[in-house]
């Protein structure tokens, strides 16, 4: 076994702290899913565009708006979206747009239009484009547990008080 070679570098005296000077050092915030503060928001779908509203949501719910944002933790807030029925989509996706799903089975994928899905379950469009926009893994599937969608004005989570987002861009109908 060779013997380590001697550091030829020598820094000068003046680089070297004093025993006794304090040093600059800093710490990183770590929140857990216990610690981090509980925030209720609400947000109003009226003639609001489908992805910029998804994408802002997906935001709030991984706690990416928060500078105490910790990737491994469920930091994010809880958010509920009415009046979803109202939600605008841009240019012919209205016409031209399908959701597909596969039961598993041979011959099993189901395709259905955005008109017949808006009519039958507008919550489920927006929780679709949340979903594809969050990570998918298990901590992913919580952050859209915390997704509460209403297609009227009403929702049964009034005693968290929640605050409302007001959001500039909107679609004129």
């Amino acid at each position: 076994m060779a013997a380590p070679r001697a550091s030829t570098f020598s820094a000068p005296d003046s680089a070297i702290p004093a025993p006794n000077m304090p040093t600059q050092t800093s710490s990183t915030t770590h929140f857990t899913s216990a610690s981090a503060p509980e925030r209720w928001l609400l947000y109003d779908a009226t003639n609001q565009v489908l992805g910029r509203l998804a994408s802002d949501i997906a935001m709030k719910l991984m706690g990416k708006d928060q500078p105490a944002y910790t990737p491994n933790a469920q930091t994010g807030a809880f958010v509920v979206v009415i009046h979803v029925e109202k939600i605008a989509v841009t240019g012919k996706k209205a016409l031209n747009k399908t959701y597909e799903h596969y039961s598993g089975y041979p011959g099993g994928q189901k395709s259905e239009s955005y008109a017949s899905l808006a009519a039958r379950r507008p919550d489920a469009i927006l929780r679709e484009a949340v979903r594809r926009m969050l990570p998918k893994t298990i901590l992913g599937r919580g952050m859209l547990s915390r997704l509460k969608i209403y297609a009227g004005a009403e929702h049964k989570h009034s005693a968290q008080q929640p605050v409302k987002v007001e959001r500039l861009g909107s679609k004129s109908a």
